[in-house]
């Protein structure tokens, strides 16, 4: 082989712990995100109940003081954006199906995979225990502005603070090595045939979000580094009585901050575009069309970060460019959008549970982005900017790429990974849930920011004067609870059926794409001592002349359907 090849593991802790193969790799980031999911998810529960009743204890916490509740918005933001999100849409996805979709048998570097895998662990590990050490977690928020994280004296946290930073700078770096992996296999482990422009859409999206991420999170490592020496060393980057800027910081973070958005983004798109063809039968809409725009987003996300600057403070004739920039990067992604919504255009749609989470995303997704254009205004951001309507906004805009895209992923690729189908009634529960509870909680929140509530406050009872909206209060964490509890059918079902799923087919959704053609689940090497060939485009659906409604991307020239 062309690359860093590996034998099969023997033993327990080669084969499931310290494993170079790829699938596993990608199971390791499955898990570790869904548990932190789970973390993230109890933060924001407690979080919802104290502003409900803010005089009253939250279980499991007691009274939670101004300090606790700064620490549980820190740790529910951190945890949601790069221990949850990161993880599993590129750590888990882009591992698993990048080199079953390219016909390699695994990334183009093991070892860096499985150092990159390992320095995320670590990083989890040292981020749960920032909640035990001495003056508790991070208070300093998910973007840690100064003054409030540069010195002791504001935030406390003694050891929280540089035990956070340190976890984010080693998950930093452990994707780093994994975008590598990714841009790298995609580019250089292609089988035989396999052109650029026969690449699924999830790989393009996948390395786009890794050259991304490649190109964006060397600022925001120079700042925290930064950060670091200004709490701990005493000088004074963003100190203005020692001549810093604390602006500085919030251009550095948000120079990363704003394309890590598209970082989650793309991959969850990804997911959508390998579901819509297989469920409408269709060839993806616009393939082409896909692909560029998806460039143009990578390229647009680099000049958009200073709109959620607008009220900072910094120069305000940056105000009409960055607007400009902002409208501007919405077009290439209504583009996939509309693209997708061609492809189901007379199609023979089957409402099967992937094909459900991704519609759902769609719709959600589109909430998010008709409410953004509101903050991406500089004159209308003013009223809005750090109310709640920004909280409801930016949920609108990262649960479907995360969550409704993790789900329509996970329930598509679960007979690939572990061999067996999922329950489709208990799937179909889990989406109806989820779909009624996150608007529930969320929509609300529109109403709240409208009527000027602030977000980041700790007791919502100061603000009386807003008028009475203990209800719509209530009503927002009856949604949290009811989006939780959603979540319970999702993980019987999927440990459940692990054990008594429907054994898979290889191909049960009469999918195309390359990672269809190798045995449920993979072997060690993924096919066997011949690799497959590509004669085909990715999404050959519905094709005139063909014997059936899919023709795989293996399929030699002149067969005119997949062998039985």
């Amino acid at each position: 082989m062309s690359h860093d090849a590996h034998a099969e593991p023997k033993g327990f802790w080669r084969r499931y712990i310290f494993s170079m193969d790829h699938k596993v790799i990608a199971k390791q980031y499955m898990f570790t995100g869904m548990f932190m999911a789970l973390v993230g998810g109890l933060l924001a529960q407690a979080m919802r109940l104290h502003l409900t009743y803010p005089t009253q204890d939250v279980p499991g916490l007691g009274a939670v003081s101004s300090g606790t509740y700064n620490s549980l918005i820190t740790m529910h933001g951190t945890i949601m954006i790069f221990w949850v999100a990161m993880p599993l849409l590129l750590g888990a996805f882009g591992n698993f199906v990048i080199p079953l979709m390219v016909g390699a048998r695994d990334m183009a570097f093991p070892k860096l995979n499985m150092m990159s895998y390992w320095t995320f662990f670590l990083s989890t590990v040292i981020l749960i225990a920032s909640f035990f050490v001495p003056g508790g977690a991070s208070p300093v928020g998910w973007t840690a502005y100064p003054p409030l994280s540069a010195t002791l004296a504001y935030s406390g946290a003694p050891v929280g603070v540089p035990l956070w930073i340190l976890a984010v700078a080693l998950e930093l770096v452990a994707f780093l090595m994994g975008g590598i992996n990714f841009i790298t296999t995609a580019i250089n482990l292609r089988t035989a045939g396999l052109k650029m422009f026969d690449l699924p859409i999830i790989v393009w999206m996948q390395m786009a979000a890794s050259i991304i991420f490649l190109f964006s999170v060397g600022p925001l490592v120079a700042g925290a580094v930064m950060l670091l020496l200004d709490r701990t060393a005493g000088t004074g980057f963003y100190n203005p009585a020692a001549g810093g800027d604390p602006l500085l910081f919030q251009h550095l973070f948000w120079f990363f901050g704003h394309p890590e958005v598209y970082v989650i983004l793309l991959p969850g798109l990804g997911i959508i575009a390998e579901i819509l063809p297989v469920f409408s039968r269709k060839p993806i809409f616009g393939y082409r069309t896909i692909v560029w725009a998806t460039i143009a987003t990578g390229l647009l996300s680099f000049v958009v970060w200073a709109h959620h600057q607008f009220i900072s403070g910094m120069d305000p004739r940056l105000a009409a460019p960055f607007s400009l920039t902002t409208l501007l990067i919405s077009v290439p992604v209504a583009i996939t959008l509309f693209s997708f919504v061609a492809t189901l255009w007379r199609g023979s749609l089957e409402f099967r549970t992937p094909m459900l989470f991704a519609l759902g995303m769609i719709a959600v997704f589109l909430i998010g982005g008709v409410t953004g254009i509101v903050n991406g205004s500089h004159a209308a951001d003013i009223y809005v900017h750090d109310t709640y309507y920004v909280v409801a906004h930016f949920h609108y805009a990262l649960i479907p790429p995360v969550f409704f895209s993790l789900f329509a992923g996970l329930y598509f690729w679960y007979p690939k990974m572990f061999g067996r189908m999922m329950h489709e009634g208990m799937g179909r529960v889990h989406f109806w849930l989820t779909f009624l509870f996150v608007n529930v909680t969320f929509l609300p929140m529109f109403l709240l920011g409208f009527k000027g509530y602030p977000r980041r406050v700790s007791d919502p009872s100061v603000f009386a004067s807003l008028g009475d909206m203990h209800s719509v209060q209530i009503l927002s964490t009856i949604g949290t609870i009811g989006l939780l509890a959603a979540q319970i059918p999702f993980l019987i079902n999927f440990f459940a059926s692990m054990k008594v799923g429907k054994k898979a087919e290889a191909n049960p959704w009469r999918s195309t794409t390359l990672e269809w053609s190798a045995p449920s689940p993979p072997p060690h090497g993924n096919w066997g001592p011949l690799l497959p060939a590509v004669y085909r485009g990715p999404y050959e659906y519905s094709a005139p002349g063909a014997t059936v409604d899919w023709l795989p991307q293996d399929l030699a020239p002149g067969a005119t359907g997949p062998k039985a």
